[in-house]
């Protein structure tokens, strides 16, 4: 009983980083007497401790407040920890606070550099330089109380031995930003001796996501209903437009994201669950000077086994699949959709539809209207597999048994109407 007390310890929502000139004291101070995390800045060893060491007229160290440790990043020949410095509440997620990240700083345990080779410190300095942009990344979103990676559904779902986990363990590997940054801790956590030390660095461990998150309350009639709506992108195949598309050959789709939407309402909580993502087969554009670069097919042979993974996995993850593909019919886009349509036809069944809607030639730049034509089209598919929906006492009423997969080439503005017209929501919710 008392390891399964620990495990669910909270995160620490507040510390104080001190700079030594040989290492870095991470110490809780939201009011928990907890041991204090020490990184060596010579080889970023970590080790807990009870006390701040002494400082002294030559051990003068820098205090600063921080409100999370992100993980740390080993390159070359030094490793790098990585702390939020800035955060802002921006609404609550099932009744828990939800911040944005507003600054990040990256602490570098390089001292051992001193004795790298030249080649070694020049990588070391390249990569160090590519660092700079984790500084600056955007749209990322963290729960000191609530897992933020997982849907309402997966999160209602979990058992009472999983909800005795601490979060990071909980956490969705495909939502979670700094899954990598993490494992470095992890790891540290399985060379302690002492089963109580190693159980002491989970409320360190605090988990990211990326994407977007907006919260807010509207009225209907007399009636105030607080909407949630949220995006988490996945680690799996990132990349910037263009750049990034297609599918790898586990079939990982480039722009893969979950949306979530979620409505509160005289205690009563609905939720209902997206996903997005590139065309999922080997195809890629390569980027040059012209304004719409051309679209090329990678192996075209192996588009039905990397299309059968893909949405294998879905289906395992969220149930019955209904892919709708928005991109047009002619020109290069026509062409992918052609592979997109011939992928996926041996894999088709009763718990995997896949619908052609071009959404250029049918709605234009301005008949958003017309997307009715593809709600007909869809409804019994949405009827069938519902959404979440849990009365007052947070009990299951209704479940969501299956997930719609929208796609357009970037996977963004025909995507983004489709997914969050009104007409959608005034119908399911």
């Amino acid at each position: 009983m008392m390891e399964r007390a620990e495990s669910c310890q909270k995160l620490y929502t507040r510390l104080r980083l001190w700079e030594f000139p040989d290492e870095y004291v991470i110490e809780p101070t939201d009011g928990s007497s907890a041991s204090s995390l020490k990184i060596n800045r010579a080889d970023a060893s970590m080790k807990l401790i009870d006390a701040i060491p002494e400082c002294s007229s030559v051990r003068v160290p820098k205090i600063q407040t921080i409100f999370g440790v992100v993980g740390m990043l080993k390159l070359v020949a030094g490793s790098y920890l990585i702390v939020i410095t800035e955060r802002e509440c921006v609404g609550s997620y099932l009744g828990h606070p939800i911040f944005k990240v507003m600054s990040l700083r990256i602490l570098p345990c390089d001292h051992s550099l001193k004795t790298s080779s030249p080649e070694q410190k020049k990588v070391e300095s390249e990569f160090a330089g590519l660092l700079k942009v984790a500084e600056k990344t955007c749209g990322l979103f963290f729960s000191y109380d609530t897992n933020l990676t997982l849907s309402a559904q997966r999160l209602n779902d979990l058992g009472d031995e999983s909800k005795l986990l601490p979060l990071w363990r909980q956490a969705e590997p495909r939502f979670l930003w700094n899954n990598y940054m993490l494992e470095v801790l992890i790891d540290n956590k399985a060379t302690n001796y002492f089963w109580f030390l190693w159980l002491q660095l989970d409320p360190y461990l605090l988990p990211v996501v990326q994407g977007s998150f907006h919260n807010f309350q509207a009225a209907i009639g007399k009636e105030i209903v607080d909407i949630t709506l949220i995006a988490r992108r996945c680690t799996r195949r990132n990349g910037t437009r263009m750049w990034r598309r297609g599918a790898d050959p586990d079939g990982y789709a480039a722009n893969f994201v979950e949306t979530e939407q979620i409505l509160q309402m005289n205690g009563f909580t609905a939720s209902f669950v997206q996903v997005r993502g590139s065309m999922p087969f080997l195809w890629e554009q390569i980027v040059d000077l012209t304004y719409k670069p051309k679209f090329e097919i990678v192996k075209p042979e192996e588009a039905p086994r990397v299309a059968e993974r893909h949405f294998l996995d879905l289906r395992k993850k969220y149930g019955s699949v209904l892919a709708i593909d928005l991109v047009n019919t002619t020109g290069g886009e026509g062409r992918l959709s052609e592979k997109f349509a011939s992928a996926v036809q041996p894999i088709l069944s009763d718990d995997l539809r896949y619908i052609h809607f071009d959404f250029h030639k049918i709605c234009g730049h301005v008949h958003f209207e017309r997307l009715s034509i593809l709600y007909d089209q869809i409804a019994d598919f949405l009827d069938k597999n519902g959404y979440l929906l849990l009365n007052d006492k947070g009990e299951k009423m209704k479940e969501q048994l299956g997930v719609v997969r929208t796609n357009c080439i970037d996977c963004l503005d025909r995507t983004n109407v489709t997914q969050v017209s009104p007409l959608k929501l005034k119908r399911y919710f």
